[in-house]
């Protein structure tokens, strides 16, 4: 009478970066039924075609590809994280035990045995030291299930390996912040395809970073205004409004069709220049300031005074008014970010 051996399980999480990439090989060459998982935030920078990376990796593999949406609740984490931020507004931690706990659910649901990352210890230096990492795990309610093959040989064994799922001679040592290791491996492995080490958060940039706190602290921060938050200059003005300028054809296009029918619209009348969106109060004071940010940016700048067209799509009608540029040193004491 033959026996019918129930195939180990795991849950991986899959980013698309090279860590990840090789964390998903590795558990593949052991047998393990793979399902991964990508979490995507508002703050995530994909690649440019939009397309990101692990489902370009998961495709290539045969594994299934789950997705979960950190949305307004994981806003509230980055506006309150309880174990601080990193060098910006990136609180990796609280965003690791977000995700390791959106996992532990899924893992649940399908009969997982344990979850995996790409994670290497010592490469970041706030959430990949050992202590942040048992934290997370505990905190996730995930203690002693969470593998990380590339660095497992460092680290205590996890449940799965005491258990005989996992044969631990076949995981790795890596450490530290050099890529070379990585790098060998994916030689080994034949992998040529994968995506630069930097830019997946857009909360590690200095210059978004600067953005949303200001946002924050205006109580912008809806899943709206943090999409705003990605296009366009950034002004905060004396009164608290905020006004956003279009750098190009593409963003002017997309800040009009995100705008709200209510919202004030401007552009300079007769001439090529940005468009320009203005938040909050429609007083003439906002509306002369907007109006001048809007001239800054126009095309010729010759002219003592042009002539700004403003409009909403509430209204039919739009004005047109005469102004000139805004002072450039008025301009960069309501800038916001770079």
């Amino acid at each position: 009478m033959s026996v019918t051996m129930n195939k180990t399980k795991a849950i991986g999480l899959i980013s698309g970066g090279l860590d990840s990439i090789l964390a998903l090989r590795v558990m593949l060459d052991l047998g393990i039924e793979v399902t991964a998982l990508n979490m995507k935030t508002p703050f995530c920078n994909c690649d440019s075609q939009g397309k990101c990376f692990s489902q370009l990796i998961t495709d290539k593999c045969g594994v299934l590809l789950r997705r979960i949406y950190g949305g307004a609740d994981y806003i509230e984490v980055v506006k309150h994280p309880s174990h601080g931020y990193g060098k910006n507004m990136n609180p990796c931690i609280d965003c690791r035990i977000f995700l390791f706990s959106k996992a532990r659910e899924i893992m649940q649901e399908v009969g997982a045995d344990f979850i995996f990352t790409g994670e290497v210890l010592g490469e970041r230096p706030m959430s990949q030291r050992k202590e942040a990492m048992l934290l997370i795990e505990r905190e996730s309610g995930l203690a002693g299930k969470v593998l990380r093959p590339l660095s497992a040989k460092l680290m205590e064994p996890t449940l799965a390996e005491k258990e005989g799922k996992l044969d631990r001679h076949r995981l790795f040592d890596i450490q530290g912040r050099s890529r070379k290791p990585q790098l060998e491996l994916a030689k080994e492995f034949g992998i040529d395809e994968f995506p630069n080490p930097a830019g997946g958060c857009l909360l590690t940039d200095l210059n978004f970073a600067s953005k949303i706190k200001d946002s924050f602290q205006y109580r912008e921060d809806s899943l709206r205004h943090i999409h705003l938050l990605k296009l366009g200059r950034h002004f905060r003005l004396p009164t608290g409004a905020k006004v956003i300028a279009g750098r190009d054809q593409k963003e002017n296009e997309t800040l009009m069709a995100v705008s709200s029918p209510s919202e004030l619209k401007f552009t300079v009348h007769g001439y090529k220049s940005t468009y320009v969106l203005l938040l909050g109060e429609p007083s003439p004071e906002n509306q002369t300031q907007a109006a001048g940010i809007c001239a800054r940016y126009c095309d010729e700048q010759n002219q003592v005074s042009l002539q700004v067209r403003i409009w909403s799509d509430a209204v039919e009608r739009f004005i047109l008014i005469e102004t000139k540029p805004l002072d450039d040193n008025l301009l960069s004491s309501f800038k916001v970010g770079g």
